[in-house]
């Protein structure tokens, strides 16, 4: 069995992001969104998914590199003067780690984020983090703790195909493992593998082609992750400066990359497929 689910993330980050996710999903490759919901364009992302019956949408948790939910006064111990998250991940661990309050204020804005995906009355079809944050130990538990009460059943594994670690290789591979096998022992799926991490922000139709050959050699359900848009704009300029935004829009639209699909017998799907 080949499967492979192809995740816009950012959905909602701005206008030019939810035209891309929407253009993707009715003529192109892309089968599922993760969502930012405290994000400028989340309404109008929310507009488009209920347009998109075939399009599965996902929670998009943000916990760095962003702005919170909360009022920034209630997360101290998580953001800075600016009244937005911390920008460096390591930096932001340690804040979660030995800040006082710091748990309380990350369950408290988790479980805000929880609350309004819940609102827009979209199916809630898997959990990922800004940053592949939720790799964080106090993080993931609380993720767990939270999403228990909110259907969550499918969480982004950032795990390399061959069952290391995509983040940093052999170095994470003992990590990645622990974190699966915590999924498991709470009753939550995930993804086999996922790729395209070290092509962030490059997931070109080239490379794109590529991991697909990648991917035919490989058994089970893995994940594909892009952040494309229409055009580029302030927000995304902040958040992915270096990012070909829309090369990555491209490749979702590709006649050869979903060719190259049927080609390897690859199997489209959401995190649906794994419940």
């Amino acid at each position: 069995m080949k499967r492979l689910i192809i995740t816009a993330d950012d959905f909602g980050l701005a206008v030019s992001v939810n035209e891309a996710v929407e253009r993707a999903a009715r003529d192109g490759s892309l089968t599922a969104a993760s969502l930012m919901v405290g994000a400028d364009a989340a309404a109008d992302a929310v507009e488009r998914a209920r347009r998109l019956p075939g399009l599965r949408v996902g929670l998009h948790l943000v916990l760095v590199r962003g702005r919170p939910l909360l009022p920034p006064g209630k997360l101290p111990a998580l953001v800075g003067a600016d009244g937005w998250f911390h920008g460096d991940l390591f930096k932001a661990g340690l804040h979660s780690f030995f800040m006082p309050g710091a748990r309380g204020q990350i369950e408290a804005e988790l479980r805000a984020q929880f609350e309004a995906f819940r609102r827009t009355g979209l199916e809630l079809d898997h959990v990922n983090s800004h940053g592949h944050f939720h790799l964080h130990p106090t993080v993931l538990g609380l993720i767990l703790k939270v999403g228990r009460d909110y259907g969550m059943r499918a969480l982004r594994l950032p795990a390399g195909p061959a069952g290391g670690g995509g983040l940093g290789g052999l170095v994470l591979s003992p990590w990645i493992a622990l974190v699966r096998a915590r999924l498991e022992r709470a009753g939550i799926r995930c993804n086999d593998y996922l790729l395209g991490m070290s092509q962030s922000g490059a997931m070109t139709e080239a490379a794109v082609l590529a991991l697909i050959e990648r991917a035919g050699a490989l058994e089970g359900t893995g994940e594909m992750s892009f952040h494309p848009a229409s055009r580029r704009c302030p927000a995304l300029i902040r958040a992915m400066p270096e990012c070909d935004h829309v090369g990555e829009l491209q490749a979702l639209l590709s006649p050869r990359v979903r060719a190259a699909l049927e080609r390897h017998g690859i199997e489209r799907v959401a995190f649906g497929a794994i419940l």
